[in-house]
């Protein structure tokens, strides 16, 4: 059965290493990494530009047609409300695949810092964009504004994952995640359900 992969967390959290290294080992696996969307559409460098509709409903459109084909899709992307997690699960359903959420997760402070660090080596130009917008809205403060509407949404999903990823813990992190999966990996406990202590 074809597996749909969403992998949620804050921003920075890690979720597009995790994701590439997902599908690097699983020959086949659709890396639907939302963040190079972004860059196929004209006009995204415009802080005032919105692309999102129209990534989103590429996403939507990827996401059918790896499923319909029998392949699997991990999706690295922060979402934070019910109506959109049901959406790809509802995707899934409708082509006979399975649906795995599983949301990375560190302390809060930790999660706002660990994107603050984010790009600061590196020239890409989609990650100083994100951080500008970032910025813009509010910084630290949307940040954490949107760590908390995860949370909230975290506690709805009770078929929700998390997996502690622990800043420079790059392996650790994939071991869980493959556990997480139902896949092996290093054995070693630290997924939990959504809501547990």
């Amino acid at each position: 059965m074809a597996r749909l992969i969403h992998l949620n967390g804050p921003p920075g959290i890690g979720k597009s290493t995790l994701s590439a290294r997902y599908a690097d080992r699983h020959p086949g696996t659709l890396n639907l990494d939302v963040d190079a969307l972004h860059r196929l559409v004209g006009g995204w460098r415009d802080e005032e530009f919105d692309t999102w509709p129209v990534v989103w409903s590429l996403v939507r459109a990827m996401v059918t047609v790896r499923l319909a084909g029998g392949g699997d899709v991990v999706l690295p992307q922060y979402l934070a409300t019910v109506d959109e997690i049901d959406g790809l699960a509802a995707l899934a359903r409708e082509q006979g695949a399975s649906f795995h959420e599983v949301v990375l997760v560190d302390g809060r402070e930790a999660a706002i810092e660990r994107f603050h660090r984010r790009g600061r080596d590196t020239d890409d130009e989609w990650v100083h964009h994100h951080r500008r917008l970032i910025a813009r809205a509010g910084g630290s403060a949307v940040l954490g504004t949107m760590y908390d509407d995860l949370m909230r949404v975290v506690r709805l999903r009770p078929g929700a994952v998390l997996v502690p990823s622990a800043a420079g813990s790059v392996q650790d992190t994939y071991d869980l995640l493959l556990g997480a999966l139902g896949r092996p990996g290093s054995g070693r406990p630290g997924a939990a359900r959504a809501g547990a202590p």
